[in-house]
């Protein structure tokens, strides 16, 4: 297949807002793919690439000076041939540099101007919205002629997408093939996410009685796999860490287990035994201080527990960590649940989970079987852009540009440079640069990869930015470096809110 088809697709994608036209002409060219062609077609029309962070920064993309390839020539195995040469020479060292620009110079100039274009924002990650994932899936399933929940279960296994639609999309059996693919231990499982919750009213009129209500911890979300003597911690972005908390390691040796795979938070805390704040808890990664907390149990002694129900999954977590479980009440009346969650903010916890006892374990924010509760609106954006202060801010990068997530990628909705402390602004102004695509006389725009949590008082509709929306009385609560693209809220989510 010629690459010039990928992009085309990808401009195709881009130029409808018709869900069923979107995922129509992804399914089209998956269906086309070969074989070995059907992974990184995936990852690239997802917005990434297979082979992770290349070393190429904005700096070397822009110093590559070629004319464009009149007409398209180049396959998609030579363009994954060639992103993994560009990956094989990461890092720095004697010679790196001009080896990393010769061969990113020979791509470009084997591409015509829309693959260049295509390929400067893939190797630069501007395509790393994750916004097409959900997309990704359906194509997935409508080209293997599958249905979406077979798809759906074997990437959340997996944790890899590109690999899943190989299975489906290479096999004579897709249905079997996915269905085949289970849990294993020391490869990490897709969280399942919550969705945010209104009041506690509406999620107990959702959910029912047959609940349990847990603690939020301000932490970081970990997933701890054992087997035998090992043991191996992911993030939430399925980011290996292991190395950097040796205490959560040293405490699941001691567990009465041979095999477990366990999701919960680990997070830093005071010596009076409050939770420090979330920063606190990120930095506290790699310097022993670090605390785990556990809410769910997938796995125990070769006992794959996904398709149990919570409450059943609860009883084997607190059989194997005991007090390490995050405080819950189970059942409650709704005076008693109101009670938990006020239990938790005064231990100074951001909030409370209301989980369904009958809920089994899917990867993603499907369904609304969690729930969170927080006193107030908090939605994690991400940062399209920041405009340098002035007065007391002059020099510093202040006012961020905020966007919400769509099937396009990110759609701005608001601004704001309320919440921000000197250590903030500081940090912005250091940082931003390195996600720098242009600047004006006042604003610096940057790539879609910073993810921020904003709290708000409401939404209202307003034509002032592109999402037809307005964010009531923003305010910055901290930056997200454990939040991935794909997990960012969503313009209909923001306009759920609108009054």
């Amino acid at each position: 297949m010629l690459f010039a088809r990928v992009v085309a697709t990808s401009a195709e994608v881009g130029a409808t807002r018709s869900r069923k036209a979107k995922t129509a002409a992804l399914a089209a060219v998956l269906a086309d793919a070969a074989p070995g062609e059907v992974a990184p077609v995936t990852a690239w029309l997802a917005g990434f690439m297979r082979q992770g962070r290349t070393g190429i920064g904005w700096r070397t993309l822009s110093g590559v000076e070629v004319s464009p390839a009149d007409e398209p020539s180049l396959s998609v195995p030579d363009v994954e041939a060639a992103l993994d040469r560009l990956a094989a020479l990461a890092g720095s060292g004697t010679g790196v540099g001009a080896r990393r620009s010769a061969e990113l110079s020979a791509l470009l100039g084997a591409a015509t101007a829309d693959e260049g274009r295509f390929l400067v924002r893939l190797l630069g990650g501007e395509l790393r919205q994750g916004a097409l994932e959900g997309l990704m899936v359906e194509a997935v399933a409508a080209a293997a002629e599958v249905p979406a929940d077979v798809v759906r279960r074997a990437f959340m296994l997996s944790g890899q997408l590109p690999e899943t639609a190989w299975t489906a999309l290479g096999s004579e059996d897709p249905v079997a093939a996915l269905e085949a693919v289970g849990l294993e231990v020391m490869r990490p499982v897709r969280p399942m996410l919550a969705s945010p919750g209104d009041s506690l009213e509406d999620t107990l009129a959702d959910l029912g009685s047959e609940i349990v209500v847990e603690h939020k911890l301000d932490g970081a979300r970990i997933q701890v796999h054992r087997r035998g003597d090992e043991v191996r911690v992911w993030s939430r972005t399925l980011h290996e860490i292991t190395d950097a908390v040796p205490e959560i390691v040293a405490l699941t040796r001691e567990l009465p287990v041979d095999t477990v795979v366990l999701d919960g938070e680990t997070l830093a805390v005071a010596e009076d035994g409050r939770p420090r704040a979330f920063q606190e808890s990120m930095k506290g990664l790699g310097n022993g201080a670090m605390q785990p907390w556990y809410f769910d149990c997938l796995h125990r002694d070769g006992r794959d527990l996904v398709d149990e129900p919570l409450e059943t999954r609860r009883r084997e977590l607190a059989e194997i960590v005991g007090d390490r479980v995050i405080p819950s009440v189970l059942r409650p009346t709704p005076e008693r649940a109101a009670e938990a969650i006020r239990e938790a903010l005064a231990a100074g916890q951001e909030g409370s989970m209301v989980k369904a006892l009958d809920s089994t374990y899917t990867a993603g924010r499907r369904g609304k079987a969690w729930q969170k509760i927080k006193p107030s609106h908090t939605f994690d954006l991400v940062v399209l852009a920041c405009e340098w202060g002035s007065g007391r801010r002059r020099g510093w990068l202040s006012n961020i540009h905020l966007g919400a997530r769509t099937d396009d990628g990110f759609v701005m909705v608001g601004k704001t440079f309320k919440g921000m402390t000197d250590e903030t602004l500081r940090w912005q102004t250091e940082t931003f640069p390195q996600y720098e695509t242009s600047r004006d006389a006042s604003t610096v725009y940057l790539r879609p990869e910073i993810v921020v949590e904003i709290e708000l008082d409401g939404v209202q509709t307003s034509t002032r930015y592109p999402g037809g929306v307005a964010l009531r009385f923003a305010r910055v609560v901290r930056y997200r470096d454990d939040k991935p693209l794909a997990e960012t809220d969503t313009l209909d989510t923001l306009r759920a809110l609108r009054r």
